[in-house]
């Protein structure tokens, strides 16, 4: 029964990815049909879409670096799949298990455009603090980290992670 759970789990959380991805990508062909040009405000002063070919890293850092960001990516793919493997699919689990969806789907629909178009669509502009122009994937991302941030500090105690330390058994939970 354990074992049916737990694929049942996997099966749900990879549906979930595809989704989330799919989500990412078809806002960036959106904004490539329409957007390309001129920028569409929604709150005046406040928000806008404004399309902007990203050929860095956050905030433009380390420009052309292509190479560099896919090791990155499969790194990152690497550690969270392990991870993932490891988590008990229990309900205790599950902002850790969330967390590490959106950080997968994430970083995979970033890499697809590196790798298909040589630069991430990015395209949400936060005029009001002038914050760098990003895009769903990086929402993904972003939220992701926070919440690992925040399960791990406030929802896990030392025990309940130990599934994840290199060379223990995967801890099964309900």
């Amino acid at each position: 029964m354990q074992e049916v759970n737990r694929t049942r789990h996997r099966v749900i959380y990879l549906i979930l990815a595809v989704c989330l991805i799919v989500f990412d990508q078809i806002t960036k062909k959106i904004v490539l049909a329409r957007l390309v040009g001129q920028p569409y405000v929604l709150i005046e002063g406040v928000f806008e879409f404004r399309y902007l070919e990203n050929r860095g890293a956050a905030f433009g850092i380390l420009q052309n670096s292509i190479p560099f960001f896919l090791v990155i990516a499969v790194v990152i793919l690497i550690v969270v799949l392990w991870c993932f493997l490891r988590l008990p699919a229990g309900r205790h689990y599950l902002p850790l298990n969330i967390a590490l969806l959106l950080l997968f789907s994430g970083a995979i629909g970033n890499m697809i455009d590196r790798i298909f178009r040589r630069f991430v669509v990015d395209f949400m502009y936060f005029r009001l603090i002038d914050f760098p122009i990003f895009n769903v994937a990086d929402c993904y991302v972003t939220i992701g980290a926070a919440l690992v941030i925040i399960s791990v500090i406030f929802v896990y105690k030392d025990g309940d992670l130990a599934c994840l330390r290199p060379g223990k058994g995967r801890k099964d939970a309900a």
